[in-house]
């Protein structure tokens, strides 16, 4: 019993540290909370580690694009330059999706896309970001109902694609590491629930893609894992590094393949 009010303790915390931060930073799910960020915005030779700012807000949602941001993109943009030569620039940047410079950057990640709303004009620049040579990496959505939606908003920005599983002989899982199983990773929520790993129905961590009409991988898919908490606790002493070391794996191979790709 007493694991359970500890599981359920944590939940709350966490929650309510989101909603906080939600207020304190004024962010409310949608495109212009940009306008509450602090963020350099400058051209720059590196490459940028932009997050996607979507607009979305499920009834009971209290997650979103900013789920783990910014320590998460932080931590792993600082994993990037210890384990690789990647000319990365210093600090991310979030971006809305109908800003213009999004086609500035060749990879983009995103957060929470189970709950993700796109209307006709925001699939149709997802369309163009995409067939422009984008790349899509998202992560951090659990189970059959938010994949369903997931799923619904792709049929309207690559009509006719599928999502399916990538294969584990795919470059992308060893374009710089070799990764032979696909792992789930958990929230940070596993240091006191037990060793429960997954969320909702979504017991099995899986890596999907889409190919675009011409067979060239365009977004990937990180499904009942939470790749974000790995980056965002890697300095958590309670938080298992095996866990942290294979999201870092995965985040470097999925942005070498799609700059190389």
């Amino acid at each position: 019993m007493r694991r359970f009010w500890t599981a359920g303790l944590l939940l709350v915390l966490v929650m309510l540290g989101t909603v906080f931060a939600q207020q304190e930073l004024n962010f409310l799910g949608r495109y212009d909370d940009v306008r509450f960020i602090r963020q350099d915005k400058s051209d720059t030779n590196q490459i940028v580690f932009a997050r996607l700012i979507y607009n979305g807000r499920i009834l009971g949602y209290y997650k979103n694009w900013y789920t783990d941001y910014p320590k998460g993109d932080e931590q792993l943009i600082m994993g990037i330059k210890r384990l690789t030569n990647l000319n990365i620039a210093d600090h991310e940047r979030a971006i809305p999706l109908n800003d213009p410079d999004l086609f500035k950057y060749p990879f983009i990640y995103s957060s929470e896309v189970g709950q993700l709303k796109f209307n006709d004009q925001d699939a149709a620049i997802m369309r163009e970001y995409l067939s422009r040579g984008g790349f899509w990496m998202v992560d951090d959505f659990w189970g059959s109902f938010e994949m369903e939606n997931f799923t619904q908003t792709m049929k309207k920005v690559l009509p006719g694609s599928e999502i399916k599983d990538i294969p584990m002989d795919h470059p992308v899982f060893h374009l710089f590491y070799d990764i032979d199983k696909v792992i789930q990773v958990p929230s940070l929520a596993y240091t006191i629930n037990g060793g429960i790993t997954y969320e909702q129905d979504g017991f099995v961590g899986e890596c999907k893609g889409i190919w675009d009409d011409h067979g060239r991988l365009v977004v990937v898919i990180n499904h009942n894992t939470d790749l974000g908490d790995a980056y965002e606790w890697a300095d958590e002493p309670k938080y298992p590094n095996y866990f942290s070391s294979y999201a870092y794996r995965v985040a470097i191979n999925t942005i070498l393949y799609s700059l190389t790709h």
